[in-house]
């Protein structure tokens, strides 16, 4: 087995990321098809006939480990030249993933460990990325001088209350949310006293000095002229009240006119400066963030860490166009529109493919095949519904249970015909769920991980698992209708239409780890678009990206983090 080497593209400057796009755009040019595909339509579309015969002949005899490794750019000697090359390639135009050294990037960074109280409500993965991105930004707005951080999305604020408790920065937390708004108030206050519980025991009475809590904000931040507009009119009423004990400002959504008159008026007199943070901030969000940075002057620093590139807005390439992509004047040159599939795609993780297992890896497999067969009965026999692209929801989690179940039933059998003397019984862990959107059904983001001895658990010798495929196939064909409002029609032959597909559902695994292994390379594209745009707009602007989460609890963990010079 070899894997990909390092990434061989720089992006210091703009003429190199640019380089860089062209030769991932290059790349990605005749394998349009999976850019465009939707794997529900596997089996109506026969997606598997536009893939080099050769790639699915080899694949569809690998062992499943091997297929979850494709999408980390591993390869195998025996596979057909033009099969490695293209996961080689891959890998070499994607961004390295591997979790930065913060101490080495940042020096003197303090990374704090949560206290159990400001973790309460956060699971590992939250904690993880709370702990890392508050010293980052702690870290940066010292730098720059700076003590007012903008956390733009900022959810249940987890990450407000950490920067106002722990670094004691000043923060302005704005969600679209207004229960968020309530949640983020209510916990900041239980917070406040717990330290001016140790103040008074330890300082004899100053418990309210330097405890501020994060101001809310419930908006539904709409363009950068709005954001700029919202955090300077707070900023304002900060110099008139400078106690800041925080609170819920409902904000009315400023666009066009509105938002400018506004900008200007508060403008007219100077206004602190400021740090855009933003945590996973969805969609067009984190791209507005870093449109504003560039626009106001007031905003020393951002540090950006997105997702959900599916909700990203996508239009006409003009060069005045403010779409979520392409934000870039090469890009936009450059006449590329990705499209829904493949920014679905870029949300792809390879770490967490690779770190399945082969059962779960199956079953993963199996599930799509339901889907793409369910999508088969209503293709024949509602075809009204597919126009609307109908969304079952995520089945994956009670499915899995079931098949958990029958696995621990079944494990002594197991064991027994595979004469393995120190088999041990399966045991399950459960991956979080990522901030990404799954839109194509069940896919490793949220999906239960079984751990076993067996080295060869491929689909070739899945007969050993005494699961009922059909009778699984059936029983989620049902749910989809129910979820979906339907009757079942008692002309639905679901044996026929199963025996119809299941020659082919092997095909599934192979056809969807080379497909989810362009998801680190779209989202590369993605990502360096971004920074192209803010190396195009001033020679002032020092932009760097950053993966400072561990990729496999937190896979959008790349950080865009620039400031002005």
């Amino acid at each position: 087995m070899a894997s990909g080497g390092e990434c061989k593209y720089s992006c210091k400057t703009a003429s190199e990321t640019l380089e860089w796009i062209h030769a991932i755009i290059n790349f990605l040019k005749p394998y349009r098809f999976f850019l465009d595909a939707h794997v529900v339509n596997f089996f109506k579309e026969r997606l598997w006939e536009a893939v080099d015969k050769e790639w699915m002949d080899c694949l569809r005899k690998e062992p499943v480990d091997d297929l979850l490794r494709i999408p980390s750019g591993a390869v195998q000697d025996h596979w057909p030249a033009s099969l490695k090359e293209f996961v080689l390639t891959l890998r070499s135009l994607s961004l390295p993933r591997e979790q930065a050294d913060l101490q080495k990037d940042f020096p003197g960074l303090r990374v704090a460990s949560l206290n159990n109280v400001l973790a309460q409500g956060m699971n590992h993965k939250k904690k993880h990325e709370i702990e890392a991105l508050s010293a980052v930004i702690g870290s940066i707005a010292s730098r720059v001088g700076v003590d007012t951080i903008v956390d733009v999305g900022s959810g249940q604020g987890y990450l407000s209350q950490v920067l106002s408790f722990e670094y004691q920065l000043s923060v302005i937390a704005i969600d679209a949310s207004s229960h968020h708004g309530r949640i983020t108030d209510a916990r900041a206050e239980r917070i406040k006293k717990h330290y001016a519980a140790k103040l008074r025991k330890y300082q004899y009475g100053l418990e309210n000095r330097g405890l501020s809590t994060p101001k809310t904000v419930t908006c539904r931040v709409l363009s950068p002229d709005m954001l700029k507009a919202l955090s300077n009119s707070l900023l304002q009423k900060d110099d008139q009240k400078p106690n800041n004990d925080g609170g819920n400002v409902n904000e009315k959504p400023l666009e066009g006119s509105a938002g400018n008159e506004l900008t200007s008026s508060l403008y007219a007199n100077g206004k602190p400066s400021l740090v855009l943070a933003g945590l996973h901030a969805c969609g067009d969000l984190s791209v507005t963030m870093l449109r504003t940075f560039i626009e106001c002057a007031d905003v020393r620093a951002v540090i950006s860490i997105g997702c959900c590139y599916n909700l990203l807005s996508e239009g006409i390439i003009e060069a005045d166009t403010q779409c979520g992509f392409p934000m870039s004047k090469g890009v936009k040159s450059a006449g590329l529109l990705l499209g829904k599939n493949a920014r679905d795609l870029a949300c792809q993780s390879a770490e967490r493919w690779r770190s399945l297992g082969e059962a779960a890896g199956l079953h993963n497999f199996e599930l799509h095949a339901f889907r793409a067969a369910f999508q088969m009965v209503l293709f024949q026999h509602y075809p009204e519904i597919i126009i609307k692209s109908p969304a079952i929801g995520r089945q994956g989690k009670a499915l899995r249970r079931q098949h958990h179940r029958r696995n621990l039933e079944s494990s002594a059998d197991i064991a027994e015909s595979l004469s393995q003397k120190n088999y041990k019984e399966a045991s399950c862990s459960v991956i979080s769920r990522t901030e990404s959107a799954d839109t194509e059904g069940s896919t490793c983001n949220d999906a239960v991980s079984f751990h076993e001895n067996s080295s060869h658990w491929s689909s070739r010798n899945c007969e050993a698992n005494p699961i009922d495929r059909y009778s699984t196939f059936v029983k989620f064909c049902h749910s989809g209708l129910h979820r979906l409002g339907l009757q079942n029609s008692e002309d639905i032959e679901f044996s026929g239409l199963w025996k119809q597909v299941e020659p082919f559902s092997e095909l599934i695994g192979p056809y969807w780890t080379l497909r989810a292994a362009l998801g680190p390379v779209l989202e590369t594209l993605l990502l360096l678009d971004r920074l192209l745009f803010l190396q195009e707009s001033s020679n002032m602007v020092e932009a760097v990206m950053l993966p400072i989460f561990d990729a496999v609890l937190s896979p959008r963990n790349v950080a865009l983090i620039a400031k002005k010079l």
